[in-house]
């Protein structure tokens, strides 16, 4: 695994952040070591390949040698590489057709949680801002105990996000727009340093890599294909925040917002993605929980901590039943969680899955999720 990850950081090199391009080449070949040993014969592998992407990946000499000395660091400071093989990648952002090929990972959080929401917005978060994102994530606590925040560091909303998450003990990752040897803004050194117990940073940008202006972007694909929900508390007209939200709709993610002022500045991008049905309106935590078909979480909750055990389903084939101790054992999965830890294809999946709610044994939820009824 380490040798892929080294052939892996080498190949976002010679493909420059050309997402899909990179990914097609991944999973047609099957590795990044393989295009490696396979490097001279691109044309027959990729018969479409175009003379530039030939003569890219015949030279990997610079590439390597960059790969030798990111490795190097993350050895040395305790960061993770994360490939598309690697269990502990985001498995809902397997299925984006721009998912990043490697991730650099510093924390503890489960990246793979069973419940993750992305809470994005303005940077110049405002005093309802504030009392919005303050009373969301209490009231969501106390009804989904076990959820993991995701944002991206930035000032305002994304900074809120993280310090509530914090103080409420949720766990909560923060994606970068650079590479982990740095902290972008500075002033947020301190909440980052906190969430590397608490959460954690990820990036799929190299150390050296500055927070320019196109990585915000690239990053906001990131925030948005791994969670299952992203939700937009404050946005101007135009802004990052609808950028990610519009990301999050090509990725069939659910997309909420809460409404404002109609001559509020930072309510118009929010109250504009209402009105052209580009998220759903809510007002509050319960809101959100009834939307998502997550309003049993704490009844499940606390069902098991009382020691209540399901019994098993009658008339269950071997697979339907492995699906069901998978649930049983970690609820509300979703499908390409329950792929990976089934080793049951998608397609077969998709037909047990249909087969188990005709049942009455599982519902399917909003962002691709699977609940086991009680």
């Amino acid at each position: 695994m380490e040798s892929e990850l080294y052939y892996t950081l080498a190949l976002t090199r010679l493909t420059n952040f050309n997402y899909q391009q990179a990914l097609e080449l991944y999973k047609m070949v099957g590795s990044a070591q393989l295009l490696y040993e396979h490097r001279n014969e691109i044309g027959d592998i990729v018969h479409d390949a175009s003379p530039h992407l030939k003569t890219a990946l015949s030279y990997w000499d610079d590439a390597m040698k960059r790969a030798d000395f990111e490795l190097k660091y993350m050895q040395e400071h305790g960061i993770r590489g994360l490939t598309l093989m690697d269990d502990d990648y985001p498995q809902r952002l397997c299925e984006c057709p721009d998912a990043p090929l490697v991730l650099y990972y510093k924390g503890n959080a489960d990246l793979n949680q069973a419940k993750v929401v992305s809470i994005v917005g303005t940077r110049h978060i405002t005093t309802y801002g504030q009392d919005l994102v303050r009373r969301f994530i209490s009231d969501l606590k106390r009804s989904c105990p076990q959820v993991l925040i995701v944002s991206g560091l930035a000032y305002g909303v994304d900074i809120n996000a993280h310090r509530e998450s914090l103080a409420n003990g949720y766990p909560t990752v923060g994606v970068l727009a650079h590479g982990l040897d740095t902290i972008y803004p500075y002033h947020h050194r301190d909440t980052a340093a906190e969430m590397l117990n608490h959460g954690g940073l990820l990036t799929e940008f190299m150390t050296q890599t500055n927070a320019d202006k196109p990585n915000f972007v690239r990053r906001n694909r990131i925030v948005a294909g791994m969670a299952d929900s992203v939700i937009l508390v404050e946005s101007a007209a135009k802004g990052g925040g609808l950028i990610t939200a519009e990301i999050a709709q090509s990725y069939d993610r659910a997309v909420f917002a809460f409404p404002g002022n109609v001559n509020a500045e930072y309510s118009k991008g929010c109250n504009n993605l209402i009105r052209d049905n580009g998220a759903g309106l809510i007002s509050n935590a319960d809101d959100f929980v009834r939307a998502m078909g997550w309003q049993d979480d704490k009844q499940r909750q606390q069902a098991l901590a009382d020691g209540i055990e399901r019994h098993l389903f009658p008339d269950l084939s071997p697979e339907e039943q492995r699906i069901v101790s998978l649930l049983q054992e970690t609820n509300d999965l979703q499908l390409n969680i329950l792929s990976v830890k089934t080793s049951i294809p998608i397609g077969q999946l998709t037909a047990l899955l249909f087969q188990l709610e005709m049942k009455g044994v599982v519902k399917p939820l909003a962002g691709g999720m699977y609940h086991l009824l009680l």
